[in-house]
């Protein structure tokens, strides 16, 4: 049915890669002509024209239940031609106890590029997720090597007979069969883009390990770190990828997690239900919407006072004893806490 393949990725640690150089090398086998164009953040140009016979595909992580947003950018400025067949799979958080793979969960990761692309005009011919192995590193180790070989092998089996499935002109719809739970959870997605997001930028910080390479700021997909004050500096652009946590050679970058538990629990504990309780008396009409006063302030003052406090917290990182203080409080430090990246055999 197609002669072409377009498919445009984004990824953070290379399971969304992997999965399009999957796709594009079950294409060639059927004799199709693929094309993988990366996702950056000036935006990658698509085509003017796709002819009838071209087949569009598009492969990205799941990041807060949801696409990433430069992956939501680029479909909001992708050409309108209404002319041709479109497929999106989205990789998310796979794990494996014992001999059970466990699935993550899509959110609205399917559901609004879908709606997105039909919206202008694209016919949507198959969506599923592939559950490659999680590399949210902040909250887990990496994955051992054997679990993350054995994700990979069953995934890579799943998304042969979707490709198979499209190239031969069937619709696969894969995706909706955890519409219910991805509904469910879509209020979380909306949270973590309109404000989570933003908060897990600041959750990184450069330990005395780093010899300012630079590596992390040239590689960032989104061209999210600078040097400030000659250290890595997070942004709020940063999607919480892994990509530089898990490329850094030096494994000096860390989740600040002692640091970042203690101003969280400021911003969505105590300065809430402090400022609320300023105004609260027995009985009165703020007594009777206290939960929703501490929610209000929370919104408000949150990305502020959390943004404010990873400016000091960077500052401080530049002085040694504070530096070592945080890097031993974090999680990440240990030597079991394994990185993670996508077999190099799998992405290139």
């Amino acid at each position: 049915m197609y002669k072409n393949l377009f498919i445009y990725y984004f990824t953070g640690t290379g399971n969304a890669l992997a999965t399009a150089n999957w796709i594009a090398g079950f294409a060639k086998e059927h004799g199709i002509k693929s094309e993988i164009i990366r996702i950056e953040k000036n935006g990658s140009v698509a085509p003017d024209q796709f002819d009838e016979n071209t087949l569009i595909g598009f492969c990205y992580p799941t990041h807060g239940f949801n696409a990433p947003p430069i992956v939501l950018d680029f479909l909001w400025k992708f050409p309108q031609t209404g002319k041709n067949n479109v497929f999106l799979v989205n990789t998310r958080a796979g794990m494996k106890i014992s001999k059970i793979f466990t699935p993550g969960m899509s959110g609205l990761a399917q559901i609004l590029p879908a709606i997105m692309l039909r919206l202008k005009g694209y016919r949507i011919v198959g969506f599923r997720p592939v559950d490659l192995p999680s590399n949210w590193i902040s909250i887990h180790p990496g994955l051992r090597q054997k679990v993350i070989d054995s994700i990979f092998g069953r995934c890579h089996r799943i998304t042969k007979r979707f490709a198979e499935k499209i190239f031969s002109g069937k619709k696969v719809y894969r995706g909706l069969y955890d519409l219910p739970i991805d509904l469910l959870i879509s209020p979380v997605a909306v949270g973590y883009f309109l404000f989570g997001r933003f908060a897990l930028a600041k959750t990184f910080v450069a330990s005395h390990k780093c010899n300012n390479c630079g590596l992390c700021t040239k590689q960032c997909p989104v061209s999210a770190i600078r040097f400030v004050q000659n250290h890595p500096f997070w942004s709020h652009k940063c999607e919480s990828c892994m990509h530089c946590m898990n490329i850094c050679p030096q494994r000096a970058i860390e989740t600040a997690h002692l640091a970042t538990g203690i101003l969280w629990w400021f911003v969505f504990s105590f300065i809430p239900v402090l400022i609320a309780g300023l105004f609260v008396k027995e009985g009165n009409f703020i007594d009777t919407y206290f939960t929703l006063i501490v929610w209000t302030i929370m919104f408000i003052t949150g990305l502020p006072i959390i943004f404010f406090g990873y400016k000091i917290l960077h500052f401080f990182m530049q002085y040694k004893f504070f530096n070592y203080l945080i890097t031993y409080t974090s999680l990440t430090r240990f030597k079991f806490w394994r990185r993670y990246f996508a077999p190099k055999n799998y992405i290139e």
